[in-house]
């Protein structure tokens, strides 16, 4: 038996370490150890960068020979390895093997953390870094690390300015090809991600992830000032807007800024004039696709955005939300004047010309001005003698809805303000206000 050893040692020499398990090499830089001093050289050129071994043809470097022998087949066109099902040819009969793989569903390399299987060891490595948050990949410009060097090569392209991967059809250039393939769907109208609830499609998968998010209700971003929560991420970077105030986008024309880009883009139509977008119904013209398709529902009555309250529907997501903020009582906007709030945006914008006098429309007629442009138009029906709004029972028309609601009490008997004194109502505030004078002298 000791002669068989000491044969068996004499052929191996120092391979015998594998039978051991002993690694006595190890990495200065990160302490991984091996068993085979070629190997350790090998693996220390990830640190350094060194790439050894040069292609001829294309100039190429690898830090292993035999990663360059397997890419000289590419241009050899020579690949003796061949899958017997699907006849995909390979340079090396180890990635035959790992490709044979697929095929049978052997996937021998299992975690033995969470137990998940792998069909090679190198994806298995990459994995367990999931867990041990080991990043041996380190970038030599601003020390960001990486659990992959392929994440590392991308990374890289941002100090160097490199996007090697270019659209064929706009010429726009990518830094990662996933990011061209992506785009090309914008030429090819390719969207092969579909939403198996509504069957929406999408270009990529990102997006479709991101939509189902709408069917479960998940809404994982939340507004640290507020607490509203987001189901994407791009929708509360610009909720913060509302805010920190920030409006990054400018127009070159008259310096107006916007908290959204596709406010902008609508707004520079003013500018130039241009309403591309047209109903087929009453040739109406839009400066936004989006404008026409709500506009178009006017005619066909579609109202798609209900209430999950009390079932009233809506043409448009954001009547919706603001009509749900009735129920929630929520009134997200507030003077920092008076600290008075409101349900939508506008109605502040209007409540602060109280405390500025702003006046800012003006009838052509006769100069007065408004701090609302509703205002305004009722006040133009004094010079037109337009009166649009008619009772149904006495046909006497009125220039104000307002003043045909109070005219209709009349007919109806309706009395809807009540002194809290002496519990006498009335058809007018007006009325009641002049009444609770009695009381207080």
């Amino acid at each position: 038996m000791k002669e068989q050893l000491h044969v068996h040692s004499a052929e191996c020499g120092y391979s015998c370490d594998i039978h051991r398990g002993e690694r006595p090499y190890s990495c200065e830089v990160c302490n991984k150890t091996f068993r085979k001093k070629s190997l350790l050289i090998t693996h220390q050129r990830r640190h350094s960068g060194e790439h050894s071994y040069v292609c001829e043809v294309c100039n190429k470097a690898y830090r292993q020979k035999s990663r360059l022998i397997a890419h000289q087949c590419i241009h050899s066109g020579d690949c003796p390895y061949n899958c017997e099902v699907c006849n995909k040819a390979f340079s090396k009969q180890s990635s035959l093997i790992t490709h044979e793989r697929i095929h049978s569903g052997d996937s021998p390399y299992t975690c033995d953390v969470c137990n998940k299987a792998f069909i090679d060891k190198r994806n298995l490595i990459r994995h367990q870094r999931t867990h041990s948050g080991e990043r041996p990949y380190a970038c030599e410009v601003c020390y960001k690390a990486f659990s992959r060097q392929s994440h590392l090569i991308r990374h890289n392209r941002l100090h160097i300015g490199v996007r090697p991967h270019t659209c064929g059809v706009c010429n726009k250039a990518f830094r990662e090809k996933s990011t061209l393939i992506t785009h090309q769907r914008i030429h090819s109208g390719e969207r092969p991600y579909i939403c198996e609830v509504c069957n929406k499609a999408f270009s990529c998968q990102s997006s479709l992830t991101t939509h189902k998010r709408m069917h479960r209700g998940e809404r994982p971003y939340t507004c640290g000032v507020c607490n509203k929560a987001f189901s994407y991420k791009s929708s509360i970077i610009i909720h913060q807007r509302v805010h920190n105030g920030e409006r990054p986008y400018t127009c070159g024309v008259c310096n107006k800024a916007f908290s959204q880009q596709s406010p902008l883009i609508m707004h520079q139509f003013i500018h130039s004039g241009e309403y591309p977008y047209t109903c087929d119904v009453c040739n109406k013209a839009f400066s936004s696709q989006s404008h026409l398709v709500t506009h178009q529902r006017i005619h066909s009555g579609e109202r798609p955005y209900t209430c999950g309250v009390c079932n009233k529907a809506f043409s448009q997501q954001g009547h919706l939300s603001r009509h749900q903020r009735i129920h929630s009582g929520e009134r997200p906007f507030a003077c920092d004047v008076c600290n008075k709030a409101y349900i939508e945006k506008r109605s502040l914008i209007t409540h602060q010309r109280v405390h500025s006098g702003e006046r800012p429309y003006t009838c052509e007629v006769c100069n007065k001005a408004f701090s609302q442009q509703s205002h305004l138009i009722t006040h133009q029906r004094i010079h037109s003698g337009e009166r649009p709004y008619t009772c149904d029972v006495c046909i006497k028309a009125f220039s104000a809805k307002s003043s045909l609601i109070i005219h209709q009490r009349i007919h109806s008997g309706e009395r809807p303000y009540t002194c809290g004194v002496c519990n006498k109502a009335f058809s007018r505030q007006s009325h009641l206000i002049r009444h609770q004078h009695i009381h207080s002298v």
